[in-house]
């Protein structure tokens, strides 16, 4: 077979094209005994060489060879030093190294060396590798300048042969480059060990072994690019990037050991294996300084997230996921940047085809129709809409800041600076144009709104007949484009359409949290998690300052309903909040008639209606008109509907219309036995 590969003419042997593995079993033929220690590297090097072979056909098998069994040689340390033995004597043959060369000039034998280093993906074995050849060049520029020094005459110019050598200035670059790629794919090789979530398949797709040649074509962008696949894969939370990031800047500062605490307890299941994760980080980090700066990390995961969303936008979580790095982002011109290109490439269409099926069905729509309309399910078109909401006020909250920053200048370290390739995405980021700022605003209420209805599951509700014809034709324009925008006083039809939505959600997201607190006691901020910590009742008031609306009235209406289910303790939390207690108190006066009329009328209280005749007859005529199916819980203790008349007569003052109504309340209800 050995023979098989080879030609033979005019005293030359050449080699025969053939398969990968064929040329490494022939290189393993001539050189692995030798690599080993178990033959004679003289003699078959001396062998090869009489027998007719070049020395760049025996360097390229050497090579192959070498950097094909990485694992076999980081098992015998030894080989380094059999290869560095081998190296010198190729070196040494004719027509290795040009009699010519120059050491200001780059010798094509070296150059045919680091070649192979730099396109292998075997980083060790290229490392190692690299090491032995700059190692032999400088022996040998050594050796060239001993025979020119000895030939220096005193007083000549001796600036020619002190000159350093360019191939050694390669071999530094080569071994730095190396060195690189070798910590990135030691951290992307690592994973958590443990991991109990459900993984998509998306997750579970290999990341490509590295290169040194594929690092410098993947543009100033790459590094970054390449760490951010592998933080999508792993399912990382951005805290850990941010821990890694602080322990480098600040070692053991309180906000790193909060931040670090935090980490543990928020993923407690997924622990093992992560201090090596956040080491391997550090070491990253430290390593590439400029490509991989935390916002240009964050920039870049959360593009791959965005991106593999795209693929699969049933899985919300990665989208999700993407706007949490966005937010981590702390440039606003990077951030401003990352969210107009989400919007544009991957957000707009999609949501223009959710308006128009949530407008044509006037409600939230089925599963079936959003699946044909908008390509994913119900329970992800909702999660896809609270996002839509989250990513325009990070456009908006960006686009304030960074009036207050400056654009971050983009640097590459020294080993890098010869990249090329495409244009990296914090690059693009950083040309897009300002957005305008009141259309953005107009894009966010719409998108809240919608998600609203899909959440709580409104009925009868067409988002579009919320806006007049100048807001319907702003929708899902260029976010930095001038536009038309609804302005002065809306018709009275169009204020109460809005209101009444408003009071929908409201009604809606107590009706919620009233079913939820019947199955186990929760608060009213665990229940209304919208994103950040918001919750729908003040979500409804602040979309009132949008739509025009009392933003009190809401307020009152939201107190109101809390009091409706029953949920006193609540309502005198949220009874903090409104202005006009004035309005609100009297609203409750009748909440309490209803309360107690039930009680009288309909034989909650043994004897109520022998009470009632006890009643002045004001009063009793008044509960008697009362309709206590307004209300959605009409079994409360008399007690609480005591404090709740008390609550009210508090705020009344003396000469309102109805104050002595209360006063005769709270007398009726103190005389009924608890």
């Amino acid at each position: 077979m050995f023979l098989e590969y080879l030609e033979y003419e005019k005293d030359v042997i050449t080699l025969k094209n053939m398969e990968d593995g064929e040329y490494v079993a022939l290189g393993s033929f001539f050189f692995w005994k030798c690599l080993c220690g178990e033959s004679s590297t003289e003699e078959v090097c001396h062998a090869l060489e009489s027998a007719g072979f070049s020395p760049q056909t025996l360097l390229s098998l050497l090579l192959n060879l070498w950097l094909s069994k990485e694992k076999d040689i980081l098992d015998k340390p030894d080989s380094v030093s059999c290869l560095h033995t081998m190296l010198s004597l190729l070196s040494k043959m004719k027509v290795a190294i040009d009699e010519s060369w120059d050491t200001q000039s780059v010798s094509p034998w070296w150059q045919q060396m680091r070649t192979a280093c730099v396109q292998s993906q075997n980083n060790a074995a290229a490392l190692l590798s690299a090491h032995v050849g700059h190692s032999v060049t400088a022996h040998i520029i050594d050796s060239l300048n001993e025979k020119k020094f000895s030939q220096i005459t005193l007083g000549s110019d001796t600036e020619s042969w002190e000159a350093l050598s360019l191939d050694t200035e390669y071999w530094k670059l080569l071994l730095k480059q190396l060195e690189d790629c070798l910590i990135l794919q030691t951290l992307l090789h690592s994973k958590v060990t443990k991991r109990t979530k459900r993984v998509s398949s998306l997750q579970n797709e290999p990341l490509g072994r590295l290169s040194v040649k594929k690092l410098l074509e993947a543009g100033k962008g790459g590094i970054a690019d390449t760490v951010a696949k592998w933080v999508f894969r792993q399912g990382f939370s951005p805290i850990i990037l941010n821990v890694a990031q602080y322990r480098n800047t600040t070692d053991s500062s309180e906000e790193s050991v909060e931040m670090h605490n935090n980490l543990f307890l928020e993923e407690p299941e997924e622990t093992t294996g992560l201090e090596r994760i956040l080491e391997l980080l550090q070491v990253a980090y430290q390593q590439f300084p400029c490509s991989l700066e935390v916002d240009v990390l964050h920039a870049h995961c959360s593009w791959e997230c965005v991106v593999q969303w795209n693929k699969d936008p049933e899985e919300a979580c990665f989208l999700n996921r993407s706007i949490d790095h966005l937010r981590c982002i702390i440039n606003a011109h990077v951030q401003h940047g990352i969210a107009l290109m989400m919007w544009n490439t991957f957000i707009v269409k999609r949501l223009s085809s959710a308006t128009y099926l949530m407008d044509k069905v006037g409600k939230a729509p089925k599963d079936r129709l959003c699946r044909r309309d908008v390509g994913m399910s119900d329970t992800a078109m909702t999660a896809f809409l609270g996002c839509c909401s989250e990513l325009l006020q990070t456009l908006l909250e960006a686009d304030v800041s960074s009036d207050e920053m400056q654009a971050p200048v983009l640097d590459t370290e020294d080993a890098w600076v010869s990249v090329e390739g495409p244009v990296s995405i914090v690059e693009l980021a950083l040309e897009q144009k300002r957005i305008h700022y009141p259309l953005v605003e107009h894009q966010f209420v719409l998108c809240t709104i919608l998600y609203a209805i899909m959440r709580l599951s409104l009925k009868a509700v067409k988002p579009l007949s919320l806006f007049d014809s100048k807001g319907k034709n702003a929708f899902f324009k260029d976010l930095t484009s001038i536009q038309l925008l609804p302005s002065g006083d809306m018709e009275p039809n169009m204020l109460s359409i809005r209101q009444q939505f408003l009071l929908k959600v409201v009604s809606a997201a107590v009706q919620t949290l009233c079913s939820s607190q019947k199955d186990r006691e929760v608060s009213e901020e665990e229940y209304f998690p919208f994103e950040k910590g918001k919750n729908w009742p003040t979500l409804a008031a602040d979309l009132a300052q949008y739509l025009q609306i009392s933003e009190d009235l809401i307020r009152r209406h939201y107190v109101c309903e809390l009091y409706s289910y029953g949920m006193d303790h609540l309502g005198e939390e949220a009874f903090v909040q409104v202005a006009d207690k004035e309005v609100l108190a009297s609203q409750l006066l009748m909440l309490a008639g209803q309360r107690l009329a039930f009680a009288l009328l309909h034989g909650q209280i043994k004897d109520g209606m022998e009470l009632l005749t006890r009643l002045p007859p004001t009063l009793t005529t008044w509960l008697k008109a009362m309709d206590p199916q307004e209300i959605q819980n009409v079994e409360v203790p008399i007690a609480t509907t005591a404090r709740l008349v008390s609550k009210v007569i508090e705020h009344l003052p003396e000469n309102h219309g109805q104050y002595s109504l209360a006063l005769n309340l709270i007398e009726a209800v103190e005389a009924i036995p608890a």
